[in-house]
């Protein structure tokens, strides 16, 4: 007796096709990764920075005093100004608005009031002013933050926007500004 083959796939020939899909997709996702796709850590980076200017601008308006953010050639710190002391200090009643730091391969570039600025570290408490002023009513120093990765082929620029609201600008790539 012969019985007629139905056609279709067998279930074998049907996991191979999916392996292969498979492979395929992540050699796709793993190429794009690498030849320049998003950077993670530099997104984070900008996205916090951004969320605590926002926050801290907040709070000044709130609690109707002056902040300020003195950045680093290795990160930034938030600082309030003490009215009694007449000086600026570090923010310890608040751990959001604590120094932060700069994973490894990450810059930052500053320039307020449209000139470059020089970061560097300050030598010790006394020393500390900030370059951006967050004002009690919620003004600030007209600032431009890039955070870049080290060799600038990625970067992140923090400013304002022309309502006076800080706005983070998209990623660039200067790789594909070069072409």
């Amino acid at each position: 007796m012969h019985r007629p083959r139905s056609s279709g796939f067998t279930l074998v020939e049907m996991l191979v096709v999916v392996v292969i899909i498979g492979i395929v997709s992540a050699g796709i996702i793993l190429s794009a990764n690498l030849a320049g796709g998003s950077d993670r850590e530099l997104t984070k980076e900008g996205d916090r920075l951004l969320a605590l200017m926002q926050y801290a601008r907040e709070q000044a308006d709130l609690q109707t005093r002056d902040y300020g953010i003195l950045f680093r050639d290795d990160g930034y710190e938030f600082l309030t100004y003490d009215v009694r002391r007449q000086l600026w200090r570090d923010v310890y009643e608040d751990d959001a608005l604590r120094d932060r730091n700069l994973p490894e391969g990450l810059d930052i570039k500053l320039s307020v009031e449209a000139r470059p600025v020089v970061l560097s570290k300050p030598k010790d408490d006394k020393d500390k002013s900030p370059q951006v002023i967050i004002f009690a009513n919620g003004d600030l120093t007209t600032f431009e933050a890039t955070v870049a990765r080290e060799g600038g082929e990625h970067s992140i620029t923090i400013s304002q926007d022309s309502s006076g609201q800080v706005v983070e600008k998209p990623m660039v790539d200067s790789r594909e500004n070069k072409s």
